[in-house]
């Protein structure tokens, strides 16, 4: 199947490692050309020159209130163009209600979710028509993660605002979409695990609640964020995807 990726450029935030670098992967595999962004300009330059010359990389920050103009005219300058963004951010800190702080609510707000605000509203305002954004988000806008409460406060509020941009700016032909991955096999997932009493058994009880008992693997996620951010997906729009082995059971 042809996804129609071809010469199509996207910029994808937090492309250096996780779910943004395996999405990054899979585009350009497909023929697209990607502008990824790291926190260092060492880190972003070394994961563009493992995809070659259709990937530029980028030092930013996502707290950066100019860092979305600035990939963009990016995107237009090195590759011509810019056709979707796909907005993936580390996750805030653990913790439980009481043990967050007012300085670390205030830190993920900024980077997490305004982050995410400003790059989707620069996209919105750049994208032609057939043009996409999609966001990075997590299971918890379903069901809460446990001991991940500054996550649980902030990802529902950016699936409310990924549907309300899909009603605003679907009359203009683009598409805003949201992936929700539960538990992919990333170092972060890894680190989770690691807090635990016991890394091996808190696997374990997380395989079992999953109907395929297993994690699921960066590259299975990125190869799903490839195809609902590419043409083949022109009809989807306003939808929060599980990637998640069944584990939501179809929320």
């Amino acid at each position: 199947m042809d996804l129609g990726l071809k010469d199509r450029v996207y910029v994808v935030t937090g492309g250096t490692r996780g779910l943004g670098n395996a999405t990054a992967r899979e585009l350009v595999a497909d023929g697209a050309k990607v502008v990824l962004t790291g926190r260092e300009e060492k880190g972003a330059a070394a994961a563009a020159a493992e995809l070659g010359p259709d990937a530029v990389g980028v030092a930013a920050d996502n707290g950066d209130p100019e860092a979305p103009a600035r990939l963009v005219a990016t995107a237009r300058e090195r590759f011509g163009g810019f056709h979707g963004v796909l907005v993936s951010v580390g996750g805030p800190p653990p913790g439980l209600v009481a043990d967050n702080t007012d300085a670390q609510w205030a830190a993920a707000l900024e980077s997490v979710f305004m982050g995410a605000v400003r790059m989707a509203r620069t996209a919105a305002a750049e994208l032609p028509e057939g043009g996409v954004i999609g966001f990075v988000l997590s299971g918890s806008v379903y069901e809460p993660v446990p001991g991940l409460t500054i996550s649980n406060g902030l990802r529902p509020g950016l699936a409310g605002l990924a549907k309300s941009l899909a009603d605003e700016l679907g009359p203009r032909g683009i598409r805003v979409v949201g992936l929700l991955p539960v538990r992919i096999d990333t170092d972060r997932v890894r680190e989770l695990d690691a807090a635990s009493a016991d890394p091996a058994a808190t696997r374990r009880e997380q395989e079992s609640r999953i109907p395929l008992r297993r994690y699921g693997t960066p590259e299975e996620f990125g190869r799903v964020a490839a195809f609902v951010l590419s043409p083949a997906a022109s009809y989807l729009t306003g939808l929060m995807l599980p990637v998640d082995g069944g584990a939501l059971r179809g929320f």
